[in-house]
């Protein structure tokens, strides 16, 4: 193909099209779209390489625009590339790769051919790249192994396999290894960057020369060249992760030389470094290796933590800033979870927690990356408190707070005499770094630090005044890893309340309203925090507290009102239904509406404030109702609009899809209206134009698992509240609502939802659920044997069947041997209210229709029964009915026997409530 000859014609369009492409003044958006066209000639590509290889005369800048262009074009179109063309592509970039001034394009192109095409189609490539590593010409040396590290990046799995009966690594690893010591020090690192790209692959081409590789990379240790020593840390701290072992003998002189390289002027080198203690730290296995530099490591990333002056420069922000609009660049997008379904754990953890429905999606229907479980660990340091990217101070603190994770008191040991010397140092920097460091020592080492907090709290709260605001910001994010100690003591005396929840909270508030936006958010995010652990706590506080924040919906800027939103959702979780007051809704509710009429219908800035209402809504309950009419209003056209807006979309696919989560948080609110006025939102949902069944009969069928979820929420609540308005096309749903309940089921938190609503449908149906009986206990019962589902998907199961049992307690006591044991297992620690009332009124229907079934499990009803300590006088009866009707059965003797081995706490309940 190499006689290909481009038309003098076609070449001058299309460098003047590239001129025009580096042309500041030119259309940006028209050349592209005149470039995109192109890609319909079949040999535009032939162009493109012939620009970046055969024209030395052009200026050097519009050959590389060409490259680029091609490399792209082979990133997004390769499939559609004639052979020939990309056989001539090929031969091109191979004989130019030495140019001087084009060499990074050209091996930019050769990289995207092998990561689309695979290397097991072009592997010559490999042999003629390895044979110039040997040239005498150092340019192209250096770019052969430019193209080799880019090639390796992009491909390195494909690399590490058999083509055509040869493994290529066996070749390159040896050679990439002999270059450790070329006199070019771009060469080095490209050497070094190469190999290690196999390291987290284990593949056994490197892992046979794993000394070889040692003592060569062990020789770079101080090269000249920093970018290669960067390299070197990079490399050592991969085969710490993957392969420990290799390094344990060399481990002193390793730890002297990384503590060296974490203390180097240059960020980059001593972030990487840094990252090795923070490897060494997560490794379980190597605890012991670690343990005895654990004396030098502690006081080397305290060192770490200190702000530099780049970061000091970088974060700005030393004043009043509050009144300073944000670069909206600066706001991350947000994204809105559905609602769940739950119920509550008779737990000290879980008592504070707010209705059923304010919970985030269940683990396993969470679709992000398992990345983001690693990502996770270091949130706390990577989150707005610690600004900007990822570095030396936020990895030292990361560090830290693994180390006191995992050694405990012997780290605590080391870190309090260093950290009193840095807590009373006149230089505020080191406070700083002090403060940080106490708060990443928080998690693990509490159980030390603790006796020493008599004295450090009133020190950090005394710090929430001082007159830098990095100060203060860093000391309210140490402050949130104490709330729960400040709480605990606080409960413990008046005194103590007085002393440490009460100025918190006092000095908490003053710094929401601080004139700083880096205060306002790190005070946000601790007042959050405090809210979590308090709850009720704060209820005597609720009138200064809903003032500031109602206050601050004034004072903040667009990225701090986001984070508002979550602090007032939270207080309302917390604190429930004692919100429902005249004087605290005329406080907190008209900056909500005025920021809920300000937003428009297309700005993500709703999901946050819609997910706030929704638990305003909950905890207000009727006390909700003056508002609700405009809100419930707009939820209908939001998913009216999101609706339309999919229909469109389906008849041409070349409109933008919606963005569904408007439907999905609308939903959850709607479903949070009902919910709070209950039977009172009667006269919302017959206005609603069109009808709600209307629009839940077609989100009940969203390709979304996330609308279905929510779906399934607001028809549940519709149940309960509205039964009349939904009863004429309950039967339309239930084989839908039946698919959903499913025990292999994707979307774990759409089955929950729809397990719910089928249990609320069936008490207002009453026995006309009759004929979905079998196909729903089909269903439900795989679920509730299996011992490995999620808790809170078992407990609906649970109640759902109970419920079926009530309505129609003879078509389901038929099988009660097979489901009671989990059934009881499952309900019995719930905390006391509605469903579980429900649930186990069923049960007792179903024994009494069946008594043999539930013998087997007579004792494990009981303890069920004693540990039931809110209970309503029916079921106090029917529990009294069923313990009599089997006393009688089983026969004095044998009655006595069975309540003799029953534990003490089960005995007396049961002779104290029941006379047995």
């Amino acid at each position: 193909m190499s006689t290909w000859q481009p038309s003098p014609q076609g070449l001058s369009d299309l460098l003047q099209l590239l001129r025009e492409a580096i042309n500041p003044s030119a259309d940006g958006h028209n050349v592209q779209e005149r470039l995109e066209y192109f890609n319909k000639i079949p040999d535009y590509n032939n162009y493109l390489v012939y620009i970046l290889t055969q024209m030395p005369q052009e200026d050097q800048y519009i050959r590389s625009v060409a490259g680029l262009t091609l490399k792209n074009n082979i990133r997004s179109h390769f499939p559609t590339i004639p052979v020939e063309v990309l056989a001539y592509v090929k031969e091109c970039c191979l004989l130019h790769i030495g140019d001087s001034g084009v060499g990074k394009p050209v091996s930019l192109v050769i990289a995207a051919i092998v990561a689309r095409g695979n290397i097991q189609n072009w592997p010559q490539v490999l042999q003629v790249l390895l044979e110039k590593l040997d040239d005498p010409n150092q340019v192209l040396v250096e770019n052969a192994f430019s193209t080799f590290q880019k090639i390796c990046e992009d491909s390195a799995r494909d690399l590490d396999s058999v083509i055509n009966g040869v493994k290529p690594l066996e070749y390159m690893i040896p050679k990439f290894i002999a270059f450790f010591d070329h006199p070019n020090p771009k060469v080095r690192l490209n050497a070094i960057s190469c190999t290690s790209q196999f390291i987290s692959l284990r593949s056994e081409p490197l892992m046979t020369r794993i000394n070889e590789f040692l003592v060569a990379l062990f020789n770079r240790a101080t090269d000249d060249d920093v970018d290669v020593r960067k390299a070197v840390c990079q490399s050592l701290v991969g085969l710490l992760e993957v392969c420990p072992t290799v390094l344990l003998p060399h481990m002193p002189d390793l730890v002297d030389y990384m503590l060296f390289c974490t203390q180097n002027d240059d960020s980059d080198l001593a972030l990487e470094a840094c990252e090795f203690w923070l490897v060494f730290a997560e490794q379980d296995e190597l605890r012991d290796n670690l343990r005895p530099f654990l004396h030098k490591v502690v006081p080397v990333l305290l060192k770490g933590m200190v702000y530099s002056e780049v970061d000091l420069m970088t974060l700005g922000g030393d004043e009043d800033d509050a009144h300073i609009a944000d670069d909206e660049q600066d706001i991350k997008p947000r994204f809105h979870k559905a609602s769940v379904v739950e119920n509550e754990l008779i737990t000290k953890e879980e008592e504070n927690n707010a209705e059923k429905k304010k919970t985030g999606l269940l683990d396993d229907d969470n679709s992000d990356d398992e990345d983001d479980e690693d990502d996770e660990d270091y949130e706390d340091f990577e989150d707005d408190e610690f600004y900007g990217e990822w570095n030396l101070r936020k990895c030292s603190a990361a560090t830290l707070d693994v180390l006191c994770t995992s050694f405990e008191t012997e780290v605590i040991h080391i870190l309090i005499p260093l950290l009193k010397g840095e807590l009373e140092s006149g230089d505020w920097l080191h406070r700083e770094c002090g403060i940080l460091a106490l708060g990443a020592a928080a998690e693990g080492g509490m159980q030390e630090i603790a006796p020493h907090l008599p004295e450090l709290v009133p020190y950090l709260l005394n710090n929430l005044n001082d007159p830098k605001p990095l100060v203060r910001s860093i000391t309210c994010w140490t402050l949130g890893r104490y709330c729960g100690w400040i709480v605990q003591t606080a409960r413990q005396s008046p005194e103590a309340r007085q002393h440490l929840l009460e100025p918190l909270t006092q000095i908490l508030l003053q710094r929401i309203l601080d004139n700083n936006k880096r205060v306002q958010e790190a005070a946000c995010s601790s007042f959050s925090l405090l809210e979590e652990e308090a709850g009720t706590d704060l209820v005597p506080y609720l009138q200064p507290i809903l003032t500031t924040l109602s206050a601050a919906f004034t004072k903040y800027q667009h990225r701090n009102l986001l984070l508002l939103y979550d602090t007032v959702g939270t207080l309302a979780d917390v604190v429930g239904e004692t919100l429902n007051n005249p004087q605290y809704i005329d406080v907190i509710m008209p900056p909500l509406i005025s920021k809920w009429q300000e937003i428009s219908d297309d700005s993500t800035d709703l999901f946050p404030l819609l997910e706030c209402l929704s638990s305003v809504t909950t905890a207000l309950g009727k006390g909700f109702k003056p508002f609700a009419e405009p809100v419930y209003s707009r939820c209908v056209v939001l998913v009216c609009k999101t609706l339309e807006e999919c229909r469109l979309c389906a008849m041409d696919p070349t409109l933008e899809e919606p963005d569904k989560d408007f439907m999905i948080v609308a939903l959850d609110l709607l479903s949070g209206i009902v919910q709070a006025l209950n039977t009172d939102a009667e006269p919302l949902v017959a206005s609603t134009n069109p009808p709600v069944v209307q629009l839940l009969s077609l989100c009940i069928q969203d390709e979304v698992a996330e609308v279905r979820q929510s779906t399934y929420a607001l028809l549940g609540d519709l149940a309960i509240s509205c039964f009349e308005h939904i009863r004429a096309v309950v039967p339309q749903f239930m084989p839908l609502l039946l698919q959903q309940i499913d025990p292999q089921a994707e979307h774990l938190s759409v089955c929950n939802n729809a397990t719910w609503a089928a249990g609320e449908i069936a008490l207002k149906w009453g026995t006309e659920i009759r004929d979905y009986v079998d196909p729903l206990l089909q269903r439900l019962f795989p679920l509730m044997v299996n011992p490995q589902i999620q808790r809170t998907l078992l407990e609906n199961v649970a109640i759902t069947i109970g419920r079926i049992g009530l309505v129609c307690p003879t078509l389901v006591a038929p099988h009660l041997e097979l489901f009671i044991q989990p059934w009881l297992n499952a309900l019995t620690p719930i905390r006391d209210n509605d469903e579980k009332s429900s649930a186990f009124s069923g049960l007792c229907e179903m024994i009494k229709a069946n008594p043999q079934g539930a013998v087997k499990e007579f004792p494990a009803f009981c303890t069920a029964v004693a540990n039931y300590h809110t209970v309503s006088p029916a079921l106090h009866e029917a529990f009294g009915n069923i313990l009599l009707g089997y006393k009688s059965l089983f026969g004095e003797a044998q009655w006595q026997q069975g309540l003799t081995s029953m534990p003490q706490e089960v005995r007396a309940p049961l002779h104290e409530r029941y006379g047995i």
